[in-house]
């Protein structure tokens, strides 16, 4: 699925060299190298305000947090995603509300959205949390619902809409830098976006216990602050990452193609015998954090891939309502269909920025001869 060290032998001296200058100042957390990530990235986002963090999981909360969405209120979000989309919304002392997503973009559908507010009268709604699934946006800002938009952006650095990115289509975002991600960390690492200096000034002091003085604790916050060594890494990888979001571009383009070639590709939303490729929507900016397909047989498919050493993974197998720890939300298998129909269809083939033609012609070739 993914060949991380491709990307690591040609900035390996430049990465430890950053890793040494870390260990040169002893500033272990947060510090120069944090903050000289924090103001490229704000840059490269077009953003007034980044805030780096622990983990993209700790971001969403911040994101959440800093909004001050608490207890009796609702948030709106999709049952297809990671866990954290949730999590965090609970953590938070707030009510995640569900609402399906689009089958063409798997993202949170606008339509099912404004359903879930006529449905709720708007009740308790005070934001809504669209997830950028797969590295392609949601919707843009969401203002014609008339509620703060808090981006979950941890699968689309770079991703966009009609020329601005994500991170500041809505009034908050988070980002996470898992090792897998287009732009990643040594580990775990987040990062949240703003242009309200209000929020910023919140985020910043609930990452460190609520202090915004030593000591002095304002508010109940949390330990979420970035590593150093993590900006250093992120910072060297920040000059990289739009070349490398083009070449997954390049990628996904020439997985279209193969697979038009092969003739298995379908036209339609689903799949009958074939495979249904994934969209770029007019408007959207698709960084393709996953190349992910829909097929009939999904689970025999990637028996049949694996066996021929191909790897692909199901993001995700089993819709968010339909979680065991999540069960008291009280929703039930049938309440999210197009959710739930993803989550029986969905394939995501190996890419990343250096992956190779020929590997690429393998994948679709396999996936051919399965579907003859």
């Amino acid at each position: 699925m993914l060949d991380l060290e491709r990307q690591y032998k040609p900035l390996r001296q430049e990465l430890l060299e950053a890793l040494a200058g870390v260990l040169d100042s002893r500033q272990f957390i947060l510090g120069g190298a944090v903050a000289d990530f924090e103001t490229a990235a704000a840059a490269q986002l077009g953003v007034a305000h980044a805030i780096g963090c622990s983990s993209g999981t700790d971001a969403l909360w911040l994101a959440l947090a800093a909004a001050r969405i608490g207890a009796d209120a609702r948030v709106i979000t999709t049952p297809f995603s990671f866990f954290a989309s949730v999590s965090s919304i609970l953590r938070a002392g707030a009510t995640p509300v569900l609402a399906d997503i689009d089958p063409v973009t798997f993202n949170l559908s606008p339509a099912a959205v404004e359903s879930v507010l006529d449905t709720l009268h708007g009740a308790s709604v005070r934001a809504i949390l669209p997830v950028h699934l797969y590295g392609q946006v949601s919707f843009g800002s969401g203002r014609e619902f008339g509620l703060p938009i808090i981006e979950d952006a941890a699968q689309a650095w770079g991703a966009g809409w009609q020329g601005k990115r994500a991170g500041g289509l809505g009034d908050i975002a988070a980002f996470s830098f898992y090792p897998t991600k287009n732009l990643s960390a040594a580990g775990d690492a987040g990062m949240v976006s703003t242009n309200s200096a209000e929020l910023a000034e919140r985020a910043r002091m609930l990452r460190q216990h609520g202090m915004r003085r030593r000591y002095f604790h304002d508010e109940l916050g949390w330990n979420t602050r970035m590593d150093g060594f993590q900006g250093a890494i992120l910072k060297v990888k920040l000059k990289h990452i739009e070349g490398w979001n083009e070449a997954r571009r390049t990628a996904a383009a020439r997985y279209q193609a193969l697979f038009t070639a092969t003739g298995v590709a379908e036209p339609g939303t689903y799949p009958e015998r074939g495979v249904v490729l994934p969209k770029e929507v007019p408007g959207a900016y698709h960084v393709w954090h996953q190349y992910v397909i829909r097929a009939p047989r999904r689970d025999a498919l990637r028996d049949f891939l694996t066996a021929r050493q191909i790897g692909s993974e199901v993001y995700y197998p089993v819709p968010l309502h339909m979680q065991d720890a999540l069960r008291h939300l009280g929703y039930r298998e049938g309440d999210f269909p197009e959710a739930e129909r993803a989550a029986r269809e969905v394939l995501a083939l190996p890419i990343f920025p250096e992956i190779r033609e020929d590997e690429q012609q393998a994948v679709v070739a396999a996936i051919a001869e399965f579907c003859s």
